[in-house]
């Protein structure tokens, strides 16, 4: 292989770009990225930037000298439209081709919008330019913000316009957000959050349509007929996987690209990691699949087969009104919960937290804690171990290695 592109440039492509040079890739390297923006980390924009207790320099994923040691041609403010037949070149939307020996698919994931005529004063939040937007319209004097959404960004957007003094009200389809991730008694303590704080959370209702003008949002017609009064609305729906550039490719997409349990898609010398990537049957959206799934994929891409595999425990936090919730593990439908340390209780009037274990046939799948992270890094480390055959009594500190 002499040339290897790596098509997107935050998170993941980044460190795929790290692992191709870590691994003895020394052949040309390009990074493609559509954003004109170097490698920038997105955890905080819902949360330090938004407030402003994070600055545009605090979320750089590496500096200049960095960069430049990379030795990687980074065309950044372009598009790929298209990915020949073969998977050897690169099709850009300003006309440009980049002919390619292996191509890292690292596009990421859009934000969904929500249905009708663009308004000013209703945001997504999943870009440097989507905070920039939000950011200046929470500047102005308290204003009543409506989060469309109350999953993990939809949260986190709702705690920080509430730490700014904004009047906030989360709308949530399901019954009680978060059930897919937690189940439906540990989504419950979760959504507590929200009414300790004194946001609204309405749940079991959906948007029907938006008011106001091209010039202005002024409120949100809901399912059930009532009407909430906005000057910022915050969609936070979720994603869409970016593979319709590699439509009419030979590569198979289905939310996602399809790869193998080593990042490998139908063709061999591509790879995708990160959001845009469905390895093994599963497209895991957290930072840590971005930063884990690189080293197994530039692996495989140099070896032209799948040597290694890239699935670990999955892992993820979120912080909202002051609290951290941390999650590992599996868990699935009919695992039983038991509350190893602290109690549901102390949630929302001490804040003191609380430690879940997952259980299913005498075993732990999964861990939550809320406020209890020394022994969630804990028990994390058991599922880990377990994970790779290590005796829960060996390995000491080398069981956290994922």
């Amino acid at each position: 292989m002499r040339t290897v592109t790596v098509v997107g440039a935050s998170l993941s492509g980044l460190y795929a770009a790290r692992e191709l040079r870590a691994q003895g890739f020394d052949g040309r390297l390009v990074v493609v990225g559509d954003e004109p923006h170097p490698p920038y980390d997105r955890p905080p924009l819902s949360k330090d930037f938004l407030t402003g207790r994070a600055h545009e320099a605090d979320l750089a994923l590496a500096d200049t000298e960095e960069l430049d040691g990379l030795d990687a041609r980074w065309l950044l403010g372009v598009r790929a439209r298209g990915l020949d037949a073969r998977g050897r070149t690169v099709l850009l939307d300003d006309g440009r081709t980049v002919p390619t020996d292996g191509v890292v698919v690292a596009t990421g994931a859009a934000a969904r919008h929500l249905a009708g005529e663009p308004r000013a004063g209703v945001h997504t939040l999943r870009t440097l330019d989507d905070a920039r937007a939000l950011r200046a319209d929470l500047t102005r004097e308290p204003r009543r913000v409506v989060v469309v959404g109350g999953g993990f960004v939809g949260a986190e957007t709702a705690s920080s316009c509430a730490a700014l003094g904004h009047d906030v009200t989360v709308v949530e389809a399901a019954a009680v957000p978060l059930v897919p991730q937690l189940g439906a008694e540990l989504a419950a303590v979760c959504a507590s959050l929200h009414r300790r704080a004194g946001v609204g959370l309405l749940t079991g209702v959906s948007v029907a349509a938006l008011r106001g003008t091209t010039a202005a949002v002024t409120g949100v017609d809901l399912t059930d007929g009532r009407t909430l009064p906005a000057d910022v609305v915050i969609a936070g729906i979720g994603v869409v996987p970016n593979t319709a550039w590699l439509a009419g490719s030979p590569l198979l997409l289905n939310d996602g690209v399809l790869c193998d349990d080593g990042c490998v898609s139908t063709l061999p010398q591509v790879v995708a990691v990160g959001d845009v990537a469905r390895v093994g049957g599963t497209r895991a959206e957290h930072w840590t699949s971005a930063t884990s799934q690189p080293r197994a994929a530039i692996r495989n891409l140099l070896a032209g087969r799948t040597v290694e595999s890239a699935r670990s425990v999955p892992y993820f936090w979120s912080d909202q009104y002051g609290s951290r919730i941390q999650f590992a593990g599996r868990r699935r439908d009919g695992d039983t919960v038991r509350i190893a340390e602290g109690t549901i209780a102390d949630v929302v009037p001490e804040g003191s937290g609380f430690l879940a274990r997952f259980e299913r046939a005498g075993r732990t799948t999964a861990v939550l804690a809320v406020d209890r992270p020394r022994p969630f890094m804990r028990a994390r480390r058991e599922l880990a171990a377990e994970a790779a055959g290590i005796p829960a009594t060996a390995g000491g500190p080398r069981q956290g290695a994922s």
